[in-house]
């Protein structure tokens, strides 16, 4: 009996531990993209105004991706899923460097994001398997990793390019490596789980396993919020203190790297802030710090408040997500990934509309005021996170 447990346990680690590899492989994959961005925008030969129009490509990809494999996971099992959406992902990474004019950019994108989003929604519910194993709050820590694959992108990014490596030099190594990475994690994959039982009377119809729960629209609506805030760090902080603090160029790239630095260290602790308050807890607690801290950036009229300001709204987001997409996961364990990839489709959707939402808004008010939309959503995310509770009859 002993041996049999501790083959699971054994079993179990090994699961988790390959979850972290592939959530490193797409932090690091995309983050490869987004570095050379420059590079290949030069190749094409396109405008800056082009490019935007051609990244929508991107998250429509991503989306259309995420739609289509979270019933598929459901279906053959996220140990099946997961190996084919990082090869993917990999693979079509390499794409957009080979591109050499405009449609043939967009084509590339378009199957990049796809993959990213078959590997987010994937990953995304073998960890929710993973977390069930342990039962206990291990979600947070996987986003983690996949914040510490972008930052190592930026740094090996950084150094090939000061080499003068062309990009499809380095995008097809990744490629390559990318592809390696996904064979050698994909054996301690964990089994698909069986299927949940329940009483006769409870088992849903099939028209109602084909509906979306209200709690899990309600769960993407938080999600595309939230993510929204995320969105807005990502595209506004830096110009932020350029053009409303007046900062120089690397003082202002201190603000969405103080963002994204507290967001890695807050998802490293928040596990065990979960395990101890709640999910619950940690949604409200942290949506209301975020909306402090950003409050704070927005009317500070000097850097250094600005600059604490960006940490906290990261350090307030960073467990925010992470507790959504295990929520969903943990509603039904028989629909975990559709659910995931509804939460995670309209997250995503979240993240792409801040640029889109914010942009207009300074043709009527400062840059600095319209952060007072993501503070709103911060505040009613705060106010809503009660929907983390365990449902009643929800599995896993």
């Amino acid at each position: 009996m002993f041996d049999m447990f501790a083959g699971m346990e054994k079993t179990l680690r090994a699961g988790r531990l390959a979850t972290f590899a592939f959530f490193a492989l797409n932090g690091f994959v995309m983050g490869m993209w987004i570095v050379h961005i420059p590079a290949v925008e030069h190749r094409v030969g396109i405008s800056h105004a082009v490019l935007g129009w051609l990244l929508l490509l991107l998250g429509g990809g991503s989306f259309a991706g995420m739609q289509l494999t979270g019933p598929l996971t459901d279906r053959f099992g996220a140990r099946r899923v997961v190996p084919v959406s990082a090869a993917l992902c990999s693979a079509t990474l390499v794409l957009p460097a080979l591109a050499g004019r405009a449609w043939t950019l967009g084509a590339a994108l378009l199957l990049l994001g796809f993959g990213n989003g078959c590997l987010d929604v994937s990953m995304n519910t073998h960890a929710v398997q993973v977390e069930r194993g342990y039962r206990r709050p291990v979600m947070s820590a996987f986003h983690a990793v996949f914040s510490i694959g972008g930052v190592l992108a930026a740094l090996v990014g950084a150094r090939t390019l000061s080499w003068g490596w062309s990009a499809t030099t380095t995008l097809t190594g990744v490629s390559a490596l990318g592809l390696l990475l996904a064979a050698l994690a994909t054996p301690a994959l964990l089994p698909p789980p069986g299927p949940t039982e329940r009483p006769a009377a409870d088992q849903p119809s099939t028209a109602a396993r084909r509906r979306t729960p209200a709690r899990i629209w309600a769960l993407a609506a938080l999600a595309l919020m939230l993510m929204l805030c995320e969105g807005v760090a990502g595209d506004w902080s830096a110009l932020h203190l350029r053009d409303v603090l007046d900062a120089s160029p690397a003082t202002a790239a201190l603000a969405y790297g103080s963002f994204a630095t507290a967001m890695t260290v807050g998802r490293l602790l928040t596990d065990r802030a979960s395990e101890r308050f709640g999910p619950a807890a940690v949604v409200r607690h942290g949506a209301a710090l975020a909306a402090l801290g950003l409050t704070t950036a927005a009317l500070s009229a000097w850097i250094a408040p600005a600059l604490l300001g960006w940490t906290l709204f990261g350090l307030g987001l960073s467990g925010c997500i992470p507790q959504l997409f295990s929520a969903a996961g943990h509603f039904d364990q028989d629909a975990a990934g559709a659910n995931v990839s509804r939460v995670a489709g309209l997250g995503y959707l979240g993240m792409l509309a801040g640029p889109a939402v914010i942009g207009p808004l300074t043709h009527f008010v400062p840059l600095n005021l319209t952060f007072f939309l993501p503070v709103a959503f911060c505040v009613t995310a705060a106010g809503t996170a009660r929907l983390l509770r365990p449902a009643p009859g929800a599995t896993g």
